[in-house]
């Protein structure tokens, strides 16, 4: 087995400083000065944080379990439990006990309700296309996942304690590949990360009140 480790890859400090942007631009937003945001958005797009989450999710990333003998055998489909996504309630749950960091590296992460609300508003300063190479750096490195712990496919369920909030990389990097394999810790042995970070959310609030 691997050696034991928190993340694929330790997060860089451009994503700290992205995630600021983003931080303010929402609060410039709420302040009515549009033409400050729309700045600090496309600012926070940022290619060494796109080339970070790339390096992890990506094809042939050097971070990811290569093909071959490394490979873990799975479940029958039949003995698997269905594949479901966490309900809206189920989300809010989850954000209650892990926050809005990714359980795994730490970095901030964005619900993709919240940016796409965002992306409505200033379209030219989020893109958002279907290729990861045409998505805003920041708004797809933190990109909130919820992920099993145990894959589905290694027969893990979807009971709340099989879940964790994580970021876009940590998510598909590991991919279906089960914690041991990976030679990660589990997450939920530590405790979560406490900071003022409300994952835009009040972006959201704010435009329910005004409507």
């Amino acid at each position: 087995m691997a050696q034991q480790r928190v993340c694929l890859r330790e997060p860089i400090a451009d994503i700290v400083q992205a995630a600021a942007l983003l931080d303010h631009a929402v609060t410039a937003h709420l302040l009515g000065r549009t033409d400050e945001a729309e700045h600090l958005i496309s600012q926070a797009d940022m290619p060494k944080v796109w080339e970070w989450t790339e390096s992890i999710l990506g094809k042939n990333s050097p971070h990811a379990i290569p093909d071959g003998s490394c490979r873990e055998p799975s479940l029958p489909l039949a003995l698997r439990t269905p594949a479901r996504m966490p309900s809206m309630q189920e989300k809010s749950w989850l954000h209650a006990r892990d926050g809005y960091h990714c359980r795994f590296c730490g970095i901030p992460v964005i619900r993709s309700e919240i940016r796409e609300k965002i992306r409505r508003v200033y379209p030219g300063a989020v893109r958002w296309g279907k290729r990861n190479a045409e998505r805003h750096a920041a708004f797809f490195a933190l990109w909130v996942q919820y992920d099993h712990l145990l894959p589905h496919a290694k027969g893990g369920g979807n009971e709340l304690s099989n879940l964790v909030v994580t970021c876009a990389a940590c998510n598909y990097g590991r991919g279906g590949y089960t914690l041991e394999k990976m030679g990660l810790c589990n997450p939920l042995d530590r405790p979560p990360i406490q900071s003022p970070w409300d994952g835009l959310e009040r972006f959201d609030r704010a435009t329910r009140r005004l409507g």
